[in-house]
């Protein structure tokens, strides 16, 4: 467990005054700006930074991005497939572009990262590329364009965590939102880019944090989710990147903050804020989260937990830092401290030199784990990892087609078992804005954050509504409103 001590009570008081952007401060702009953001959570909330620096720039975002003067493309490299939506949304563009010339068009994030000044070449219609670390280089670069000529700044930086930008809160619906705690991965995966697009890991002021938490708070947030390619990494120490820890001072040392206690300070900080967390490694999660998160109760009980492989031989393969028998050891601790948490997966089929035996372990694996809900992919070459320079890319595309297609059984028969499990219960969701498929529904989410849809009758957007589980699908759950809960 986290005790609370001097230093965390410090850090809470410090962090009651937050801010934010006001009406004052966009109402005088004229130029507008659209932004478009693909992958993960992370680049979504990169651009609400971007948005926040270009609205001290006289920018306002629309929905509309015809009446845009520029339109932002915020990229991942992930995929391949991420990678092709991108360059055909480009070509959107460009036939807006032809309509509107004084258009200009900016590509972002790790896409524009990795293939930096030849995007330029590749997409003659982008005027600007813009690494993950340098948004606040964007005055400067919508200066040059401006002036006619392109620009480029894709330098990874040892300190940005742009803990002192207040994000614009984009597409918000004015109840959850995220926050940015790490930036980068020091984990090397071979089949991933992130610390080529996003350099090396280093973690936000834990004050920085608590101001943010608390000013979404004041202006009627109730659930936030912490993010960062590896939150279980979260270090802060005064500054400078993880690998450097060693380095600090004994005093240092002694007041660092991880994230057990950053998840202990933010419970603390706004005790009825819902708080969510992603995305965690298994390699890194320590009891001391598992055992911070059963302290509180306003820590939701689910854990988005990658292990992208069954077979410990592609896991050794994949630099996983794990073996198949901690990952279960780790389950088991979850479970057993916190035995109504949700789990959810990463999962990679294909991956090179991938045997029907190594498959097998992956699908006996998730039958051990059962997880709630999943995230599951046929394994896609990156240019530049360590696995596409020194691995052949050798499973054939139909092997892995079938064995994806097994994944997704498996994981539709488990989320079915998995929601199975609340028929009956009486559960507490915080109302997220309308069903899809029914105006007179709402939509929100549990502890576990699978989806309840219910009856709208009396209650808004915002409230904490005790629901009655009356009937489930393998991913949503449906009930009846039986009153307001205790933190409403």
């Amino acid at each position: 467990m986290v005790n609370d001590n001097e230093n965390v009570e410090k850090v809470i008081d410090e962090g009651r005054q937050g801010s934010a952007l006001t009406l004052e401060d966009v109402q005088d702009n004229t130029r507008k700006l659209y932004i478009e953001s693909y992958g993960c959570q992370m680049n979504f909330s990169d651009s609400e930074i971007v948005a926040s620096i270009l609205s001290k720039e006289g920018f306002n975002t629309t929905q509309q991005m015809e009446e845009a003067d520029l339109v932002l493309v915020n990229t991942c490299s992930i995929r391949e497939k991420a990678e092709t939506t991108v360059r055909k949304r480009l070509e959107k563009f460009n036939a807006v572009k032809k309509i509107n010339p004084n258009m200009k068009v900016g590509v972002l994030g790790c896409m524009a990262e990795r293939l930096k000044s030849k995007f330029l070449e590749e997409e003659k219609i982008v005027d600007m590329v813009v690494g993950p670390d340098a948004y606040k280089d964007l005055p400067n670069l919508i200066q040059e364009i401006d002036e006619g000529r392109s620009a480029v700044n894709v330098i990874l930086s040892k300190d940005e965590t742009y803990g002192d930008v207040a994000p614009v809160r984009l597409n918000s619906n004015g109840v959850t939102a995220f926050v940015s705690i790490t930036r980068g991965c020091d984990n090397m995966c071979t089949f991933c880019v992130v610390p080529f697009t996003r350099g090396r890991e280093r973690s936000r002021d834990p004050q920085s944090i608590i101001e943010e938490v608390n000013d979404l708070w004041s202006r009627g947030f109730r659930e936030i989710t912490l993010l960062g390619q590896n939150v279980d990494s979260y270090l802060w120490y005064g500054g400078g990147l993880k690998k450097d820890f060693d380095k600090a001072s004994e005093m240092q040392k002694a007041t660092s903050v991880n994230f057990a206690r950053l998840l202990h300070l933010v419970a603390l900080a706004q005790p009825k804020m819902r708080i969510r967390f992603s995305t965690s490694n298994p390699q890194d999660m320590t009891l001391d989260v598992i055992e911070t998160m059963a302290q509180h109760e306003n820590i939701c009980k689910y854990i988005h937990l990658p292990v992208q492989s069954g077979s410990d031989r592609i896991l050794k393969a994949m630099n996983r830092l794990h073996t198949r028998q901690e990952y279960f050891e780790l389950i088991d601790n979850i479970k057993q401290i916190i035995p109504e948490c949700a789990i959810s997966q990463d999962m990679i089929t294909g991956f090179p030199t991938e045997t029907e035996e190594d498959h097998q372990d992956t699908l006996s694996l998730m039958e051990y784990v059962k997880y709630d809900f999943g995230f599951m992919f046929a394994y896609s070459e990156r240019p530049g990892t360590m696995a596409a320079r020194k691995l052949e890319d050798d499973v054939p595309a139909e092997v892995k087609k079938r064995r994806l297609r097994e994944i997704i059984d498996l994981q539709q028969k488990h989320g079915l078992y998995r929601t199975q499990q609340h028929l009956g219960k009486v559960e507490e969701v915080l109302i997220e804005g309308l069903s899809k498929k029914s105006d007179a529904h709402w939509m929100g989410r549990n502890s576990q954050n699978t989806v309840v849809v219910f009856p709208k009758e009396q209650y808004q957007k915002g409230d904490f509504v005790n629901v009655k589980i009356n009937d489930c699908t393998s991913a949503t759950l449906i009930g009846e409103a039986v009153g307001f809960s205790k933190n409403n």
